[in-house]
């Protein structure tokens, strides 16, 4: 008997793939044969006719209930990963386990797709054999399912009388419904050494899942019926759709195609149920259930897949997609609303215009006047956001969005419409990501250009008024496009630009609301300046934040000053005077932070007079740079009035010893007497002049007292000239700001000032004495230096009759050794000319007045 047994084991194992082949072939060729025969009787026009009379509630509850269906099948997935090494989040194995079940769904669950698909999703913590060993584990569970809903259908026959003539197939049930007490028995009684790690609460969860899943699927293939129509003898139905599943899995065709559907038309049609109504039911069945769910697994698959190539090209693709859509958005935004602005001031344009013609249905419709021109005006209000990636624009985007998709749908109603109107609505739904700043900053261009697009629509608006008022129509021929239906449709449309102008100033100020850490002038923060320099050594410019002029940005690492930079705000630009001051080597997270920062609230940074290795740093981070002029130094060491290079210079310091010229370092603080002296020699020099700030310092009592004070008096003791020490930190740089003497001081009392700091510096161990820059020295001169540079140059060479460059270089020139470029820098792809107006709005604001937005203030506040 033993032997028998080895016999007929060797000989299945040999034969088995053969005899399967045979029996699946033979199954398919009975029921392509049975089906062919079915297809002949079918009225197919009733079976269009069916499906054209779905309503769009039925095909809604399918859909979703479709979906729902799949849902138990999830369990398989929780159970597998319990056997992998490794921890997956809750959300990852949702996805891929509707990925591979609505697979194998089709495929079938054991076959080389299903092994393949979680080899692909779990292979991060588990290689091929631990999950091949899983999906073994589990695969006897699958139809543990089926197995209970064998036992409720014979119920369903012999108890509820629910059978019919189905009884005759009791005998599978009763076969189908032993499978689970056998899988019960060898996996957790027998104690089978496979299965020993399978504890009764995965196994619980297998056969919950697996009984929810045929359960579930059964009632999807009822609720179908339902919806079709079919409500007599419903409860029949299951027994029959169990036995259907049953002789399905036993022909072993992939998701039971065929062998099913013949069971389930002959059985059905003997029910009484048309063969038409038959047919949409299993289709309806294998769409919503099948196909559908196979294209939400599609569609994650292809994310998932995306997302990889994503991270592998560290983040480029998305940005490019992101990027893309925000542009288009934008563009369509502003040009959607132009065109439909057009199209309400000159209503028969698309008639004559070929080009407008073929634009103006990529756009919104609307059929009332007044709509039209407000949603137009709504869109370019937006469109200002979009294009400033104002966090704030994409629900008022996606609202005004979804009422012009609903209004042109609901009049319009074509498909090829609704494809490129979802492709929009994806579009915006693409940009959100895009769309991270804090707040919108309004500047002049902006302003200027939404005045341009608004303005020119109310003046084309009242001329086109203009041209139908009758008595111009009778003595004039106006083109027909130019024709207004009517003046009630006309004076609709104006009362829409006034209401637009209100809703478009309402937008922008929404946009440009909220906290916005740089838009005041804040309370100046001497100690922590003082700490800073102190600690870590100022700069040539430094000094310059004790005139309270500017705002200070501070860097801080461990809850302590690293360094500041010095800024003040034009509008949408915040201006940056020198080189960040003090710690150089946080220079590059500082400013990283301050552009991030800076950033989120919509502001474009302008460096000015800033080094040339801090300029490369800021190319780094994507600014281009225009020199602005060069600094000169004198090499304190080197400088003797001795020789014939300085032979003027020593005969002028002659007869200043001579005539009683005394040179003085005077320290703070001042008394009230010695400030309204420097202050009588300040007004003396500035005459009807205004004071200026930002780079250069101006007359405050406050700023004068922060530093030395050096004074030339004449043999009186009268104060005739006097300038002021600016601070640097160290003995590098020696450096003063102010310098102003009175209109009758003799000639030469500068150099008198410059030669006697030369001095001084040599004296107290200073390197170097900073002229301070030439604007505009050497710029510009090669044929190759960028435009900008070559219209600055312009400036030096024929503009010194309004300021005088060409002098200024040149008297420097007389004491400097070395000239050090200094340069502006701005973002890349921003406007130049946009950038320098803010830069030379800053520099030639007076000091005693700051500059006050009221321009935009109701908007911008």
């Amino acid at each position: 008997m033993e032997s028998l047994y080895k016999r007929l084991s060797s000989w299945w194992v040999k034969y088995a793939r053969p005899i399967k082949i045979v029996f699946v072939i033979s199954v398919i060729i009975f029921v392509v044969h049975a089906l062919t025969s079915f297809f002949k009787t079918v009225d197919w026009h009733r079976v269009g006719t069916g499906l054209s009379n779905l309503t769009w509630s039925n095909i809604l509850i399918l859909l979703i209930f479709g979906c729902i269906a799949v849902v138990p099948m999830l369990g398989y997935d929780f159970a597998i990963v319990k056997f992998l090494p490794g921890k997956f989040k809750r959300s990852y194995i949702i996805r891929c386990g509707w990925i591979t079940n609505t697979l194998t769904n089709i495929a079938g669950f054991g076959g080389v797709l299903g092994a393949t698909m979680r080899a692909y999703f779990y292979r991060k913590h588990a290689n091929k054999k631990d999950i091949l060993l899983a999906i073994s584990k589990i695969a006897v569970f699958l139809l543990s399912g089926l197995s209970v809903l064998c036992w409720v259908a014979l119920s369903f026959m012999f108890i509820f009388h629910q059978g019919g003539h189905f009884n005759q197939y009791a005998l599978w049930l009763v076969a189908g419904g032993l499978y689970f007490p056998v899988v019960f028995y060898f996996t957790l009684i027998n104690n089978n050494r496979l299965f020993k790690d399978v504890t009764p609460k995965i196994e619980g969860l297998l056969v919950g899942s697996s009984t929810c899943e045929w359960l579930f699927v059964a009632l999807f293939f009822l609720l179908v019926g339902w919806c079709l129509g079919v409500r007599h003898n419903l409860a029949s139905v299951l027994p029959l759709y169990v036995v259907a599943q049953l002789l399905g899995v036993i022909s072993m065709i992939p998701g039971a195609l065929g062998s099913f559907d013949v069971m389930m038309m002959f059985e059905l049609s003997l029910m009484g149920v048309s063969k038409p109504t038959i047919i949409i039911w299993l289709l309806l069945f294998r769409i919503f259930y099948y196909i559908v769910p196979l294209i939400v697994a599609g569609v994650l698959f292809l994310h998932d897949l995306a997302r990889q190539v994503n991270d592998f090209f560290d983040g480029l693709p998305l940005v490019i997609i992101q990027n893309t859509a925000h542009f288009l958005i934008t563009a369509f935004m502003y040009i959607s609303g132009i065109l439909m602005l057009l199209a309400a001031a000159v209503p028969d344009i698309t008639a004559d215009n070929k080009l407008f013609a073929r634009l103006y249905p990529f756009t919104f419709f609307f059929i009332h006047q007044l709509s039209t021109v407000l949603f137009a005006i709504a869109m370019l209000a937006c469109a200002r956001g979009l294009a400033s990636k104002v966090q704030k624009a994409y629900w008022p985007t996606l609202a005004l969005l979804l009422i012009g998709i609903i209004s042109t749908w609901w009049n319009l109603r074509t498909m090829s419409l609704t494809i490129y109107l979802a492709i929009v609505l994806v579009l915006i739904l693409l940009s959100k990501r895009e769309l991270y700043r804090a707040k919108l900053q309004y500047s002049i261009s902006k302003f200027a250009t939404d005045l341009l697009i608004f303005a020119g629509s109310c003046i084309l608006y009242v001329i086109v008024g203009v041209l139908n008022a009758p008595q111009y129509i009778r003595s004039h021929k106006i083109p027909n496009f130019f024709l207004f239906p009517g003046e009630k449709v006309w004076f609709s449309g104006l009362i829409g630009l006034l209401l637009g102008l209100i809703l478009l100033v309402l937008i922008l100020r929404y946009f440009c609301s909220g906290a916005d850490p740089f838009a005041n002038q804040q309370k100046f923060a001497a100690d922590r300046v003082h700490n800073v320099i102190d600690q870590f050594g100022g700069s040539r410019t430094s000094h310059l934040a004790f005139l309270k002029d500017k705002n200070l940005y501070f860097y801080q690492k461990d809850d302590q000053d690293q360094l500041y930079f010095m800024y003040r705000r034009n509008y949408d630009r915040l201006i940056i005077m020198g080189d960040p001051v003090g710690n150089a080597a946080e220079i590059r997270p500082a400013l990283r932070q301050f552009l991030t920062e800076a950033d989120l609230y919509n502001y474009q940074l302008v460096f000015y007079e800033v080094s040339g290795d801090f300029t490369m740093l800021l190319h780094e981070f994507g600014f281009d740079f225009i020199k602005t002029g060069e600094t000169g130094l004198v090499r304190l060491a080197d400088f003797t009035l001795a020789g014939k290079r300085q032979r003027s210079q020593r005969t002028l310091m002659h007869k200043f010893d001579r005539e009683g010229y005394q040179f003085n370092v005077v320290k703070p603080p001042f008394d009230d007497e010695f400030m309204q002296k420097l202050k009588a020699v300040s007004d003396n020099w500035l005459g009807k002049q205004v004071e200026k700030g930002f780079s250069l310092g101006f007359f405050s009592p406050n700023y004068i007292q922060q530093a030395p004070v050096v004074t030339v008096t004449d043999q009186d003791g009268k104060i005739v000239a006097f300038a002021t020490f600016m601070p640097t930190g160290g003995k590098k740089y020696l450096t003063i700001d102010l310098m102003r003497h009175t209109h009758s001081a003799p000639s030469g009392i500068m150099d008198k000032i410059f030669i006697s700091m030369f001095l001084y510096g040599q004296e107290h161990g200073y390197e170097y004495f900073d002229l301070g820059m030439a604007p505009l020295s050497n710029v510009g001169e090669s044929q190759f230096s960028f435009l900008g540079e070559k219209a600055a140059h312009f400036i030096y060479e024929y503009g010194y009759h309004l300021y005088g460059f060409q002098g200024l270089r040149r008297y420097k020139n007389k004491y400097a050794d070395v000239w050090e470029s200094q340069y502006t820098a701005f973002r890349k792809w921003s406007s130049i000319i946009n950038s320098m107006l803010a830069l030379v709005s800053v520099i030639n604001q007076r000091a005693d007045k700051p500059e006050k937005h009221v321009f935009f203030f109701w908007i911008t506040r």
